[in-house]
């Protein structure tokens, strides 16, 4: 199973002033992550006060050229509002620093700002998605394209520069909940990323059944049909640490989007709750956490990877290094360890 951290680069957090030293900070927790031995950090896009990550591609590109051995994703990348040819060709930039490292995984995020700053309708929400990613592939599959469409000028068979050193370039499908999207990612043979954010993740596992059975359905390899998840968490020394520590975090990052959205305030029994065995919070020492990693991998049915969005705007730069280590010297062994002895007993 692969390992990893996401980030949306929280802005608001102690540290050195401004965006700039947040930016730095970010390309110190990845050069870190490279270090202990995590497989893969991804960046999501927001184009909200909140965060310094509208343009993942640039911080994945400057954290290639630092990095030697992590895979650098986006996580997501809002495609829907954005150009198909741009975010190949950005990617494919990224694939070229980074010596074959790079990775979209494309969704439709979970803000809507990125619609109207670009000049999107809202009611085109599922065209959007589906229209992007249909040329999107076309471009990763033809150099030269011909296309045509309702939401973009058509291409007549120009040349999308650069190609990257992958072929194919990993294309994900990131998804919140929604069946018809696992489903389109299964007939397009697309690998699946399933955020679990709350409630219990043995919730999801209807999700990744159908995604399973619709990719045998549709024939494609068995060998290749991939399941990830992202949750959110805190690895620190001990349980009791990690959970005083990441509850004002938690707290802070929960209440403004519940005033956001009209949702009730989270509490600490909640809290508390989530961060049990039965929770999505992967909040805990190091054996905790691959505790319930393990958990998750069986109640899922089993999954490929594994990331955990620990970034926010709380948390100091310090306490998130610390994390990241956490994870990679004490989590990651344990996981790996149980994942390869469940498979070689198989």
């Amino acid at each position: 199973m692969q390992l990893g951290v996401d980030t949306f680069v929280a802005t608001a957090r102690p540290g050195p002033p401004g965006d700039s030293g947040r930016v730095q900070e970010l390309l110190e927790q990845i050069e870190l992550a490279d270090q202990v031995g995590l497989d893969v950090f991804g960046i999501g896009e927001h184009h909200r006060p909140d965060y310094v990550s509208s343009a993942p591609a640039v911080l994945l590109a400057a954290a290639a050229a630092r990095t030697k051995r992590i895979r650098l994703a986006s996580a997501v990348t809002v495609l829907s509002s954005d150009d198909p040819v741009r975010v190949f060709q950005q990617f494919a930039t990224v694939d070229l620093i980074s010596h074959g490292r790079a990775e979209i995984v494309v969704g439709r995020g979970s803000f809507i700002e990125s619609y109207p700053l670009f000049g999107l309708d809202l009611d085109h929400y599922e065209e959007l998605a589906e229209e992007k990613l249909g040329l999107l592939l076309k471009i990763r599959e033809q150099t030269n394209v011909t296309w045509s469409g309702r939401f973009r000028p058509p291409l007549t068979g120009q040349g999308v520069y650069p190609r990257p050193l992958q072929n194919p370039l990993p294309i994900f499908v990131g998804v919140g909940g929604t069946p018809e999207s696992v489903v389109r990612a299964a007939r397009l043979g697309l690998p699946l990323i399933i955020a679990i954010i709350g409630g219990q993740p043995r919730q999801f596992r209807p999700l990744a059944d159908l995604y399973r059975s619709t990719w045998s359905e549709a024939g494609h390899s068995a060998e290749k049909c991939f399941v990830g998840v992202h949750n959110i968490g805190f690895p620190a020394d001990s349980t009791g640490e990690a959970r005083e520590t990441f509850w004002p975090a938690y707290r802070a990052a929960f209440g403004k989007i519940g005033r956001e959205r009209g949702w009730p305030p989270p509490t600490r029994p909640q809290f508390d709750a989530q961060c049990g065995p039965l929770g999505a919070l992967l909040v805990g020492d190091a054996a905790a956490v691959a505790e319930k990693i393990l958990a998750e991998h069986e109640s899922l049915g089993g999954i490929n990877r594994l990331s955990i969005l620990i970034d926010n705007g709380v948390l100091t730069h310090r306490q998130i290094l610390r994390a990241i280590e956490v994870l990679g010297a004490g989590v990651a062994p344990i996981v790996r360890a149980a994942v390869e002895s469940s498979v070689k007993s198989a």
